[in-house]
Parts: structure tokens; sequence; C-alpha cells
């Protein structure tokens, strides 16, 4: 099978456990964007799912080839199984890819990291990174995990999403200089 079928192939397998999984659509609901919507994404379902996870993994590290990156994570909670997943398949494909997460806030108590998933001896800066997210509508969560990220010296390489609701976020990437790359688009679960 070619290349592009076989991303193909993956990106149809996806679709279908996210919508047995993780899709609805009814009557309005509020997004952690504030929005108001008929179509919801609870992503947790595919994330944890052993196919959905290495379907993820699999689709973001097609998409990483060629890129020099030196970590992936992104903000807690959506991010953390993302990263988790794509962390162990880099690995197993002979790549170091170590993963990280950005706190909502800083720990109160022991390190008060902000980031977590770093060594002692370790820091951000000079880091190349890749932030991901189950689900962006405005881009808003995966752009103050940046903030934090560059607040830290690293440089942000790419951001990608499970599923961009295409309700702004393409723009507010791009008004912040940032390469944003879905894997899946709303469009994909609309009949």
């Amino acid at each position: 099978m070619a290349a592009g079928n076989d991303t193909a192939a993956k990106r149809a397998r996806l679709i279908e456990i996210v919508k047995a999984r993780s899709f609805q659509e009814g009557p309005e609901m509020r997004l952690a964007s504030g929005k108001l919507s008929t179509f919801y994404f609870n992503m947790k379902p595919t994330m944890l799912d052993s196919e959905g996870a290495h379907l993820i993994a699999t689709l973001i590290l097609d998409q990483l080839e060629g890129v020099d990156a030196d970590l992936i994570g992104g903000l807690e909670m959506g991010a953390v199984p993302i990263a988790a997943s794509v962390t162990a398949v880099a690995h197993a494909r002979g790549r170091k890819l170590p993963a990280f997460f950005v706190r909502k806030q800083a720990k109160e108590h022991g390190t008060k990291s902000l980031i977590e998933g770093l060594a002692r001896d370790e820091t951000m800066a000079g880091k190349r990174v890749v932030i991901v997210e189950d689900v962006t509508t405005t881009g808003g969560s995966a752009i103050k995990a940046a903030e934090a990220i560059h607040a830290s010296g690293a440089t942000i390489v790419r951001v990608i999403t499970i599923v961009d609701r295409q309700d702004g976020a393409v723009d507010a990437f791009k008004a912040a200089s940032m390469d944003f790359q879905p894997l899946l688009t709303l469009a994909d679960f609309r009949s």
C-alpha cells in the first residue's frame, strides 16, 4: 500500500472510532471556548482506546517526518494522553521525542513547576517543541501552552490537534505565527 493510501486508511479508521466513541450531535452545549455548538467532541474515549491512541500517535508522527523537534506536549489534560502515546510510538520507531505537559497553574508544593516531564537537570531553553491538543475551537488552550513554553525559552515548531472545529483556530495560529496542522476537521464528521 502506498504511503498516501496508508495515511488515508488510518484517517478513515480514526474518523470511524471518533464517530463511535467521541462525537455527539444534538442539543446545544457550551464548549471550553465559551461558544455554543450542536457538535461536541469528547476525545478522551478515543485517546484512551488502544487503537485510537495508536492511530493518533501514528498520524502525528507521520506528519512530523522531517520536522526537527525535541519535545512533544501541551496543556493538561487534553495533551497528556496524546503526548504519552506519541512518545511511546516514537520510541518504537527509533525516534527520541520525549513528552511534557503544561499545568493550567503552577504546583503550589514541591518544585512548583508549570511544565512537567523534564528531569531535574533539563530545561525547555533552546528546545524545539510540538504542541498537541485533542480538540481545537479558537486555539486558546494551545496558545496558552505556547505562552508558557515561549517564556521558558523554547520554540514552537508545530501545533497539531486531533480535531479542528473550524471555528477560528487557523486565523489565531496564523496571527501568532504558529504552524497549525489538524489531523481531522469538523467537516470530516458532517454528513
